[in-house]
């Protein structure tokens, strides 16, 4: 029986064999995604990892719109629980016995599915806040470090981001910095989710109100979620975080006052990207007493020496940002400008406005996929012109088209005049696009005149046959020839039309 059922497949087609696998492995991946205990825990994983990037409502593929819903409501539960817990100010003890030469230092880390930075900076007095330097965009943070000297910085608060396209200059949350509100979407007495420092030094992390801040002598913050460990409790004590695998970034402090950054990479070969847990132990294994992550996925990124150390996941490279946590050897002297002073409204941006995405666009535009339209002009006049001249032609056939077809009372002369046909031989080089025949204004151009000859040059095409008499006795190539030439003057009509398609993108 085994057999017979084996022999009765060996006899299908290699297309039935193929649809018939297909399905069976179908039917077994859906069978243990959706039958099985290991397959809700996948699925589940995978949903989560979609729920935290800027695509949430495709989580439904794996666990269907209403668990999909339940799980943020339970991930948003969990942060604002994790963030009420206030700080231990006196926690922190600042060793002050440390040589000033040792400001960063800045080490390699990786798990088994991530590689990343972690950045030591010793002293936290020297971070500060940096927003952009003009209004309507963010601004790279190579470019923040190389602006206002800065030794190295990471990225910072959340932004209002659509399509992932963003300009980067619509925070969300508080922006503080210098002691000063630089920007902020709530009032004075609603709680928001802050990472930030005190002008001692000291790392706030949780949940408190702008009043709350000052009372507390905060001095340069940021908005962003969730919070690990608190008071040296880590709050992730069960599971992974439940946020799945992404780039990071986030920001802790040990004892003795000592503030370490973390950047992962992610969504990429190379490194998937952390769960919230593996990037919680490795602060817990410095002994970081206080921590919580700032914006992660393909903003994540770590400057150092005013180079890039890390990989962002965009892949347009490095994104324009609203803030940025930047250290310096003279914070004191760093001066931070208020771009949303006076401002009513905030463009966030999008696809429209992004420079990176427009450029992609015009260039898809200005290079179309031209090959497949060349061969098949050139395939249409070849037999129409070869047939009539037989077997004579085949020799010059690529080269001279219309030659043949100007010849076609005389066998005998066609070798004769292989001579002409070379001068003419340019003529089918321009030739693979023949799109349009608007008017005889190529006859010049193909003959070598140095004047334009663009209206009323029909006259001019007589130079072309000068060492051909016979063109004089046959009209009927005058007409095959004006359509070559004009393919030199389909590049000046291509240009303008991609040209302005750029500018209006």
């Amino acid at each position: 029986m085994g057999s017979s059922i084996l022999d009765h497949f060996r006899n299908y087609s290699w297309l039935k064999r193929t649809l018939l696998i297909i399905a069976a492995c179908t039917f077994l991946s859906s069978s243990f995604l959706f039958l099985t205990p290991p397959g809700e825990y996948i699925r589940e994983y995978l949903a989560k990892t979609v729920i935290t990037t800027q695509h949430r409502d495709w989580a439904w593929i794996f666990v269907g719109a209403q668990r999909r819903d339940q799980m943020v409501l339970e991930m948003q539960s969990l942060t604002e629980i994790n963030s009420v817990e206030k700080q231990d100010l006196q926690a922190v003890q600042f060793n002050t016995n440390r040589s000033t030469e040792s400001l960063v230092k800045v080490e390699d880390i990786s798990g088994q599915f991530w590689k990343g930075k972690k950045m030591y900076v010793y002293d936290p007095r020297t971070i500060r806040v940096v927003v952009p330097d003009k209004q309507g965009e963010g601004e790279r943070i190579t470019a923040m470090v190389q602006r206002t000297g800065a030794v190295a910085g990471v990225n910072g608060g959340g932004f209002n981001d659509p399509d992932g396209l963003g300009n980067g200059f619509a925070p969300i949350g508080v922006i503080m910095s210098g002691g000063e509100i630089l920007y902020t979407d709530q009032e004075g007495s609603i709680a928001q989710q802050i990472v930030g420092f005190t002008k001692e030094g000291t790392l706030i992390i949780g949940k408190y109100t702008i009043n709350e801040l000052l009372k507390l002598g905060v001095s340069d913050a940021v908005s962003f979620y969730p919070r690990v460990i608190a008071n040296g409790k880590p709050l992730i004590t069960s599971g992974d975080g439940g946020w799945g695998r992404a780039p990071r970034t986030a920001v802790g402090q040990k004892a003795d006052g000592t503030v370490i950054f973390i950047v992962i990479d992610g969504r990429q070969t190379s490194s998937v990207g952390a769960t919230l847990k593996e990037v919680q132990d490795i602060f817990l294994e410095d002994g970081v007493i206080n921590a919580g992550f700032l914006d992660g996925g393909a903003s994540s990124e770590m400057v150092y020496n005013n180079e890039l150390i890390t990989k962002p996941s965009s892949r347009y490279g490095e994104r324009r940002l609203p803030s940025a946590f930047l250290v310096f050897d003279h914070p004191d002297a760093v001066k931070v400008k208020n771009v949303w002073e006076g401002l009513k409204t905030i463009d966030p941006g999008g696809a429209y406005d992004h420079p990176d995405f427009l450029k992609e666009q015009a260039d898809k535009k200005a290079n179309p996929p031209k090959a497949t339209a060349t061969p098949k002009a050139t395939t249409t006049v070849k037999p129409e012109t070869s047939n009539e001249p037989g077997k004579t032609s085949p020799s010059t056939g690529p080269t001279s088209s219309d030659n043949s077809s100007t010849k076609p009372n005389s066998s005998v002369s066609v070798k004769p005049e292989g001579s002409p046909s070379a001068t003419i031989s340019p003529l089918p080089s321009a030739a693979p696009t023949p799109d349009s025949g608007n008017t005889g204004t190529g006859t010049g151009t193909g003959t070598g005149n140095n004047n334009n000859g663009n209206t009323g040059t029909g006259s001019t095409s007589s130079p072309g046959a000068s060492a051909t008499p016979k063109a004089s006795t046959t009209p009927s190539p005058t007409p095959a020839q004006p359509q070559q030439p004009v393919t030199g003057a389909t590049a000046p009509t291509t240009a303008p039309t991609t040209a302005p398609t750029a500018k209006t993108n």
